[in-house]
């Protein structure tokens, strides 16, 4: 069986550069690629193109990319929780394309599953749709989303064998699962990995063929990104 284990996050990232666009899986802080993201800082590559559901906040996430002006364009759905962002946008430092989220979601299915594009009705009559192809179905109006092409997919796994079969826990699965294979490139980082053969079959979300290079990542914070608590009686 193919081996897809690296020894560390400096292997599995090597080959990436500037100027390259990259799936980086997440929700929130939810379930990011945290080795994956702090080595991105370290190499200091610049003039990138990330596609995410959204930019981490401030002081984790992306959010350490954004403050060293290392993303040049975010394909985003969601990027009310950082004031650095905002700040980029709005001074036109960033590059911002805002994609409903649904659609985010399966232009990284498409991408995944080879099919160059899709219809779908979300963004029909808005800004979303200016400048894409539109067509009725059924006397309904959708429009023609491309498929995302980019060369690296970052995700992360709560388990995973060195064949690249991954399973991912509670809603830290989100948008890892389709990001999976939607790039040239897929490296996943876990917390546990294990030999092949070890997974469950029935348990796997994700088999190996949609991963290139795994490893066993470490430190993870796992921080919460809205703490609300109820208040006591």
């Amino acid at each position: 069986m193919i081996n897809k284990k690296v020894n560390n996050v400096t292997e599995a990232l090597e080959g990436v550069k500037s100027g390259m666009t990259l799936m980086l899986g997440g929700f929130g802080l939810c379930g990011i690629p945290e080795n994956a993201i702090t080595e991105l800082v370290h190499l200091e590559v610049n003039d990138l193109t990330c596609i995410s559901n959204n930019a981490g906040v401030d002081d984790f996430g992306l959010g350490f990319l954004l403050q060293n002006k290392q993303i040049k364009k975010m394909i985003s759905s969601y990027v009310g929780e950082n004031d650095e962002f905002e700040r980029q946008m709005l001074s036109g430092e960033l590059d911002v394309e805002l994609t409903p989220q649904g659609t985010l979601a399966e232009k990284c299915r498409a991408a995944q599953a080879g099919f160059p594009a899709f219809y779908t009705p979300a963004g029909y009559g808005t800004e979303v749709a200016e400048g894409k192809e539109t067509r009725e179905f059924d006397g309904k109006m959708y429009v023609l989303e491309p498929a995302f092409k980019s060369d690296f997919s970052f995700v992360k796994a709560w388990k995973g064998d060195t064949a690249g079969n991954l399973i991912f826990k509670g809603t830290a699965r989100n948008f890892n699962p389709c990001m999976c294979g939607a790039s040239t490139i897929t490296v996943a980082e876990v917390e546990e990995l294990v030999p092949a053969g070890e997974l469950n079959p029935n348990e796997i979300h994700i088999p190996g063929i949609f991963v290139q290079r795994i490893f066993q990542g470490k430190n993870y914070e796992k921080r919460i990104e809205q703490r609300t608590v109820r208040k006591r009686n």
